[in-house]
Protein backbone atom coordinates (compact mmCIF):
# COMPACT_ATOMS: atom_id res chain seq x y z
CA UNK A 1 0.00 0.00 0.00
CA UNK A 2 1.17 3.43 -0.94
CA UNK A 3 1.46 6.35 1.41
CA UNK A 4 -1.26 8.24 -0.26
CA UNK A 5 -3.66 4.86 -0.28
CA UNK A 6 -3.20 4.41 3.87
CA UNK A 7 -3.77 8.44 3.85
CA UNK A 8 -6.87 8.37 2.41
CA UNK A 9 -7.72 6.02 4.45
CA UNK A 10 -7.93 7.73 7.33
CA UNK A 11 -8.32 11.21 8.73
CA UNK A 12 -5.12 13.17 9.18
CA UNK A 13 -5.20 15.79 12.10
CA UNK A 14 -1.85 17.53 13.70
CA UNK A 15 -1.15 17.58 17.08
CA UNK A 16 -3.76 15.37 17.91
CA UNK A 17 -5.45 15.65 21.81
CA UNK A 18 -6.85 13.02 23.57
CA UNK A 19 -10.27 11.48 22.73
CA UNK A 20 -12.19 11.16 19.75
CA UNK A 21 -10.74 12.60 16.43
CA UNK A 22 -12.23 16.27 15.37
CA UNK A 23 -14.04 16.55 12.48
CA UNK A 24 -13.67 20.06 11.62
CA UNK A 25 -13.03 20.98 8.35
CA UNK A 26 -9.68 20.15 6.87
CA UNK A 27 -9.67 17.10 8.88
CA UNK A 28 -9.73 14.80 5.66
CA UNK A 29 -6.58 13.94 3.69
CA UNK A 30 -6.93 16.34 0.56
CA UNK A 31 -9.05 19.77 1.44
CA UNK A 32 -10.35 21.06 -1.73
CA UNK A 33 -10.82 24.98 -0.95
CA UNK A 34 -9.09 28.22 0.70
CA UNK A 35 -11.70 28.07 3.28
CA UNK A 36 -11.01 24.41 3.94
CA UNK A 37 -6.93 24.50 4.39
CA UNK A 38 -8.06 27.93 7.04
CA UNK A 39 -10.24 25.84 8.86
CA UNK A 40 -7.56 22.80 9.31
CA UNK A 41 -5.03 24.81 10.08
CA UNK A 42 -6.79 26.54 12.66
CA UNK A 43 -8.07 23.24 13.61
CA UNK A 44 -4.51 22.09 13.80
CA UNK A 45 -2.95 25.05 15.90
CA UNK A 46 -5.73 25.23 18.20
CA UNK A 47 -4.83 21.75 19.21
CA UNK A 48 -1.31 22.51 18.85
CA UNK A 49 -1.81 25.33 21.73
CA UNK A 50 -3.58 22.98 24.00
CA UNK A 51 -0.82 20.66 23.82
CA UNK A 52 2.67 22.57 24.44
CA UNK A 53 1.08 24.40 26.85
CA UNK A 54 0.47 20.92 28.73
CA UNK A 55 4.31 19.79 27.63
CA UNK A 56 3.02 18.09 23.76
CA UNK A 57 3.95 18.45 20.66
CA UNK A 58 3.56 20.98 17.57
CA UNK A 59 3.04 21.13 13.84
CA UNK A 60 5.99 22.81 12.84
CA UNK A 61 8.40 20.77 15.34
CA UNK A 62 8.48 18.64 18.22
CA UNK A 63 7.69 20.95 21.05
CA UNK A 64 8.69 18.41 23.89
CA UNK A 65 11.77 20.39 23.94
CA UNK A 66 10.38 24.05 22.64
CA UNK A 67 13.33 25.91 24.15
CA UNK A 68 15.74 24.12 22.29
CA UNK A 69 13.88 24.50 19.32
CA UNK A 70 13.84 28.03 20.12
CA UNK A 71 17.55 28.43 20.89
CA UNK A 72 18.22 26.58 17.29
CA UNK A 73 15.62 28.96 15.59
CA UNK A 74 18.39 31.93 16.77
CA UNK A 75 16.42 32.75 20.06
CA UNK A 76 18.59 34.08 22.60
CA UNK A 77 19.05 32.31 26.24
CA UNK A 78 17.62 35.76 27.56
CA UNK A 79 14.74 35.86 25.35
CA UNK A 80 13.80 32.14 26.22
CA UNK A 81 14.61 33.07 29.86
CA UNK A 82 12.62 36.26 30.38
CA UNK A 83 9.64 34.90 28.23
CA UNK A 84 9.35 31.28 29.40
CA UNK A 85 5.78 30.69 28.67
CA UNK A 86 5.48 32.47 25.28
CA UNK A 87 8.73 30.67 24.17
CA UNK A 88 7.31 27.23 25.15
CA UNK A 89 4.67 27.52 23.01
CA UNK A 90 6.25 29.32 19.83
CA UNK A 91 5.94 27.02 16.86
CA UNK A 92 8.53 28.80 14.64
CA UNK A 93 11.08 28.04 12.42
CA UNK A 94 13.46 31.10 12.79
CA UNK A 95 13.65 34.43 14.80
CA UNK A 96 12.32 37.04 12.52
CA UNK A 97 13.90 39.91 14.79
CA UNK A 98 17.26 38.89 15.12
CA UNK A 99 19.82 41.67 13.54
CA UNK A 100 17.00 43.52 12.15
CA UNK A 101 17.10 47.38 13.07
CA UNK A 102 13.69 48.10 14.68
CA UNK A 103 13.74 51.44 16.63
CA UNK A 104 12.41 52.65 19.78
CA UNK A 105 8.89 53.87 18.49
CA UNK A 106 8.15 52.00 15.53
CA UNK A 107 5.09 50.20 14.93
CA UNK A 108 5.48 46.19 14.37
CA UNK A 109 3.04 44.23 12.99
CA UNK A 110 3.44 40.38 13.38
CA UNK A 111 1.71 38.32 11.22
CA UNK A 112 0.09 34.72 12.44
CA UNK A 113 1.46 36.04 15.93
CA UNK A 114 0.47 32.80 17.80
CA UNK A 115 1.44 32.83 21.47
CA UNK A 116 3.02 36.13 21.13
CA UNK A 117 6.73 35.29 21.89
CA UNK A 118 8.08 37.71 18.66
CA UNK A 119 5.53 39.84 20.07
CA UNK A 120 7.14 40.05 23.38
CA UNK A 121 11.13 40.36 21.81
CA UNK A 122 8.80 43.15 19.54
CA UNK A 123 7.97 45.03 22.49
CA UNK A 124 11.33 45.12 24.23
CA UNK A 125 12.60 47.06 20.81
CA UNK A 126 9.85 49.37 20.10
CA UNK A 127 9.89 50.78 23.98
CA UNK A 128 6.72 52.36 25.54
CA UNK A 129 6.03 54.99 22.79
CA UNK A 130 6.11 52.17 20.07
CA UNK A 131 2.77 49.79 19.58
CA UNK A 132 3.30 46.02 18.33
CA UNK A 133 0.43 44.51 16.55
CA UNK A 134 -0.52 40.73 16.71
CA UNK A 135 -2.95 39.36 13.90
CA UNK A 136 -3.63 35.71 14.05
CA UNK A 137 -7.06 33.73 13.02
CA UNK A 138 -6.84 30.97 15.89
CA UNK A 139 -9.02 31.83 18.73
CA UNK A 140 -6.96 30.19 21.38
CA UNK A 141 -3.82 31.62 19.73
CA UNK A 142 -5.03 34.68 20.47
CA UNK A 143 -6.02 33.67 24.66
CA UNK A 144 -2.84 32.00 24.97
CA UNK A 145 -0.78 35.43 23.90
CA UNK A 146 -3.08 37.72 25.72
CA UNK A 147 -2.33 35.44 28.64
CA UNK A 148 1.51 35.91 27.68
CA UNK A 149 1.48 39.61 27.47
CA UNK A 150 -0.74 40.22 30.47
CA UNK A 151 1.91 37.65 32.60
CA UNK A 152 5.16 39.39 30.97
CA UNK A 153 3.29 42.77 32.05
CA UNK A 154 3.27 44.52 28.65
CA UNK A 155 1.09 47.33 27.14
CA UNK A 156 2.35 48.31 24.06
CA UNK A 157 0.63 45.03 22.31
CA UNK A 158 -2.35 45.14 20.61
CA UNK A 159 -4.13 41.68 19.44
CA UNK A 160 -6.18 41.83 16.53
CA UNK A 161 -8.46 38.22 14.89
CA UNK A 162 -7.96 38.42 10.86
CA UNK A 163 -6.47 36.35 8.36
CA UNK A 164 -2.97 37.35 6.65
CA UNK A 165 -4.78 37.90 3.63
CA UNK A 166 -6.87 40.31 4.31
CA UNK A 167 -5.36 42.15 7.17
CA UNK A 168 -7.17 44.25 10.11
CA UNK A 169 -4.43 47.43 9.56
CA UNK A 170 -5.06 50.66 7.85
CA UNK A 171 -2.90 51.52 4.98
CA UNK A 172 0.76 52.04 5.44
CA UNK A 173 0.82 52.09 8.97
CA UNK A 174 4.01 49.68 9.92
CA UNK A 175 7.35 50.21 9.59
CA UNK A 176 8.17 46.80 10.28
CA UNK A 177 6.07 43.26 8.83
CA UNK A 178 7.51 40.27 10.92
CA UNK A 179 5.88 36.40 10.55
CA UNK A 180 7.42 33.46 12.06
CA UNK A 181 6.78 30.03 9.65
CA UNK A 182 3.16 31.34 8.88
CA UNK A 183 2.99 32.56 5.29
CA UNK A 184 3.70 28.72 3.94
CA UNK A 185 0.23 28.18 5.68
CA UNK A 186 -1.76 30.17 3.69
CA UNK A 187 -3.37 29.02 0.25
CA UNK A 188 -3.22 32.21 -1.09
CA UNK A 189 0.54 34.08 -0.80
CA UNK A 190 0.09 36.21 -3.32
CA UNK A 191 -2.27 37.74 -1.29
CA UNK A 192 -0.14 38.00 1.71
CA UNK A 193 2.53 39.71 -0.18
CA UNK A 194 0.25 42.50 -1.15
CA UNK A 195 -0.93 42.81 1.99
CA UNK A 196 3.00 42.90 3.48
CA UNK A 197 3.02 46.33 1.05
CA UNK A 198 -0.10 47.83 1.66
CA UNK A 199 0.67 48.19 4.94
CA UNK A 200 4.31 49.11 5.11
CA UNK A 201 4.98 52.91 5.27
CA UNK A 202 7.04 54.29 2.94
CA UNK A 203 10.53 53.12 3.51
CA UNK A 204 9.38 50.25 5.82
CA UNK A 205 10.94 47.10 5.76
CA UNK A 206 9.68 43.48 6.32
CA UNK A 207 11.55 40.91 7.65
CA UNK A 208 9.92 36.75 7.27
CA UNK A 209 11.58 33.02 8.78
CA UNK A 210 9.72 30.98 6.83
CA UNK A 211 9.87 27.03 5.09
CA UNK A 212 10.77 26.57 1.36
CA UNK A 213 10.82 23.48 -0.36
CA UNK A 214 12.22 22.07 -3.64
CA UNK A 215 10.49 19.33 -5.82
CA UNK A 216 8.36 17.73 -2.91
CA UNK A 217 6.88 14.95 -4.30
CA UNK A 218 2.80 15.58 -4.68
CA UNK A 219 2.11 12.53 -2.87
CA UNK A 220 3.33 14.61 0.31
CA UNK A 221 2.20 17.55 -0.65
CA UNK A 222 -1.21 16.79 -0.97
CA UNK A 223 -1.79 15.38 2.36
CA UNK A 224 -3.56 17.53 5.06
CA UNK A 225 -1.28 16.55 8.08
CA UNK A 226 2.23 17.08 5.96
CA UNK A 227 0.46 20.64 5.22
CA UNK A 228 0.01 21.86 8.70
CA UNK A 229 2.88 20.24 9.17
CA UNK A 230 4.48 23.76 7.53
CA UNK A 231 5.63 21.76 4.53
CA UNK A 232 2.83 21.01 1.91
CA UNK A 233 1.74 24.32 1.52
CA UNK A 234 5.67 26.09 1.54
CA UNK A 235 6.53 27.23 -2.26
CA UNK A 236 9.92 27.35 -3.67
CA UNK A 237 12.26 30.14 -2.65
CA UNK A 238 12.76 31.23 -6.12
CA UNK A 239 9.01 31.62 -6.21
CA UNK A 240 8.52 33.12 -2.92
CA UNK A 241 11.20 36.22 -3.27
CA UNK A 242 9.11 36.43 -6.81
CA UNK A 243 6.20 36.74 -5.37
CA UNK A 244 7.25 39.39 -2.79
CA UNK A 245 8.50 41.63 -5.57
CA UNK A 246 5.98 41.34 -7.72
CA UNK A 247 4.05 42.50 -4.90
CA UNK A 248 6.05 46.08 -5.52
CA UNK A 249 8.77 45.21 -2.69
CA UNK A 250 12.52 46.03 -2.86
CA UNK A 251 15.85 44.65 -1.87
CA UNK A 252 14.17 41.22 -1.64
CA UNK A 253 16.85 39.57 0.12
CA UNK A 254 17.73 36.22 1.82
CA UNK A 255 19.75 36.24 4.26
CA UNK A 256 19.80 33.09 6.34
CA UNK A 257 19.17 29.17 5.21
CA UNK A 258 19.06 26.47 7.64
CA UNK A 259 18.47 23.09 5.51
CA UNK A 260 16.21 20.60 7.67
CA UNK A 261 18.02 17.14 7.63
CA UNK A 262 16.19 14.07 7.76
CA UNK A 263 16.04 13.83 11.59
CA UNK A 264 14.45 17.40 11.98
CA UNK A 265 12.06 16.62 9.19
CA UNK A 266 11.10 13.63 10.92
CA UNK A 267 10.48 15.91 14.10
CA UNK A 268 8.23 18.07 11.72
CA UNK A 269 6.05 15.36 10.22
CA UNK A 270 6.41 11.68 11.66
CA UNK A 271 4.17 11.87 14.62
CA UNK A 272 0.97 12.23 12.50
CA UNK A 273 2.10 9.93 9.68
CA UNK A 274 2.86 7.01 12.48
CA UNK A 275 -0.36 8.33 13.97
CA UNK A 276 -2.17 6.92 10.99
CA UNK A 277 -0.06 3.88 10.77
CA UNK A 278 2.53 4.52 8.28
CA UNK A 279 4.55 1.91 8.44
CA UNK A 280 7.87 3.23 9.12
CA UNK A 281 10.25 1.63 6.34
CA UNK A 282 7.47 3.52 4.01
CA UNK A 283 8.21 6.83 6.42
CA UNK A 284 11.49 6.22 5.96
CA UNK A 285 11.71 6.47 2.22
CA UNK A 286 9.54 9.29 2.06
CA UNK A 287 11.50 11.53 3.88
CA UNK A 288 14.82 10.03 1.69
CA UNK A 289 12.85 11.56 -0.91
CA UNK A 290 12.70 15.41 0.64
CA UNK A 291 16.37 15.73 2.73
CA UNK A 292 17.99 18.64 1.09
CA UNK A 293 14.70 20.09 -0.14
CA UNK A 294 13.20 21.52 2.83
CA UNK A 295 14.68 24.79 4.52
CA UNK A 296 13.88 27.81 6.86
CA UNK A 297 15.05 31.02 5.27
CA UNK A 298 14.79 34.52 6.75
CA UNK A 299 13.99 37.09 3.93
CA UNK A 300 14.28 40.27 4.55
CA UNK A 301 13.62 43.68 2.09
CA UNK A 302 11.20 47.16 2.00
CA UNK A 303 8.41 48.86 0.11
CA UNK A 304 9.51 51.90 -1.87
Amino acid sequence: MTLEEIMNEKNAGCCRGGGAEPKAPGNESSPKTKDDLRAQVSEAYSQAIQKARTGGGSCCGDATAAGVAAQTAGYTSEEKTRFTDAAQSSFGCGNPLAFVQVEEGQTVLDLGSGAGFDLLIASQKVGRRGLVIGVDMTDAMLEAARENILRAEVENVELRKGTIEDLPVEDATVDWVISNCVINLSPEKPRVFAEIARVLRSGGHFSVSDIVVEQLPEELRSQAAIYSACIGGAISESEYLAGLRTAGLLDVTVTERSVYDETQLRGMVAGDLEALGVPPQLLDAQLKNVVGKVWSAKISGRRP
